[in-house]
C-alpha cells in the first residue's frame, strides 16, 4: 500500500509542476499587464521557433487555460502513473515534435496554448492500451474515448481563432510516439492457464526433427543476442 501511494505521489509531480508554471505565467501577463502571445509559435519564420518551447506555456485568456487546465492535469498524471518508465521521454517528444510540425505546416499565425499537448497524450494513452493489449491499459484508452471523445473535432478547421493544426499534430505525435514506444513500459502478461495450455500443445520433438529445432533455436538465440 505505500508502494502504491507513493507511485500516485510521484505521479503527480509533473502534472503540479507543469500546471504551476502556466498559471503563474498568466498571472505575471495579468498583474504586469503584459502580453506574451509574441513568444508564440510563428511558422516558417526563424523568431517563431522559440514558440515550439514557449507556446504551450502561454494562454490567450483565463478561460483558455483553465479549459486546458484539467485535460492537462488528468492526462498527464495518467501518462506518469501508468507509463513511468518512459514517461519523461515521452512528454519531451510530444512537446518538440508537435511545436515543430506546427512550426512546418500551420497557418500564418501565432499559435499559442498547451493544447497539442493534450492531444498528444490522449492519442499516446488510446494507442498505447491498444498495441499492448494489456486490459487494464486498455480500459484507460476506453476512459479516453468516454471522456475525450469530443476532442477529434478539434483536429478540423472549424473556428479561426482556435489553432486546429496543433490539435492534429499532437494527435499524430502521440500515436507515433505510442507506436515507437510499444515495447517500452508496461506490457500485457500471460495468465498461468495460459502458459498452462501453451505447454499442453507443444508438440515434443523427435529425434528427426531434433536437426531443425537445434537451428530454430540458435536463429532466436541469435536474433535475441543482437537485439
Amino acid at each position: 500500500m505505500k508502494e502504491e501511494n507513493k507511485k500516485v505521489l510521484n505521479s503527480l509531480i509533473f502534472p503540479f509542476c507543469f500546471l504551476t508554471i502556466i498559471w503563474l505565467i498568466k498571472l505575471i501577463e495579468y498583474v504586469f499587464h503584459l502580453d506574451f502571445s509574441d513568444y508564440g509559435i510563428l511558422p516558417l519564420q526563424a523568431r517563431g521557433l522559440i514558440g515550439i518551447i514557449t507556446a504551450p506555456l502561454i494562454h490567450a485568456s483565463f478561460s483558455h487555460l483553465l479549459a486546458n487546465s484539467a485535460p492537462l492535469f488528468l492526462l498527464s498524471w495518467g501518462i506518469f502513473y501508468f507509463y513511468r518508465e518512459v514517461a519523461i521521454k515521452v512528454s519531451i517528444m510530444i512537446y518538440i515534435l508537435t511545436g515543430l510540425w506546427v512550426w512546418i505546416i500551420a497557418r500564418d499565425a501565432y499559435h499559442i496554448g498547451a493544447s497539442g499537448i493534450i492531444y498528444g497524450y490522449a492519442s499516446f494513452l488510446f494507442c498505447s492500451g491498444v498495441l499492448r493489449r494489456d486490459g487494464k491499459l486498455m480500459a484507460i484508452s476506453m476512459l479516453i474515448i468516454f471522456l475525450y471523445g469530443g476532442m477529434v473535432w478539434g483536429i478540423f478547421p472549424m473556428k479561426e481563432q482556435v489553432s486546429w493544426e496543433s490539435h492534429l499534430m499532437g494527435l499524430i505525435a502521440g500515436v507515433v510516439i505510442a507506436w515507437f514506444y510499444r515495447h517500452q513500459g508496461p506490457q500485457s502478461k500471460k495468465y498461468e492457464w495460459e502458459e498452462e495450455q501453451d505447454d499442453e500443445i507443444e508438440p515434443e520433438p523427435s529425434e528427426i526433427e531434433q536437426p531443425s529445432i537445434l537451428k530454430e533455436e540458435l536463429s532466436i538465440n541469435f536474433y535475441q543476442h543482437i537485439n
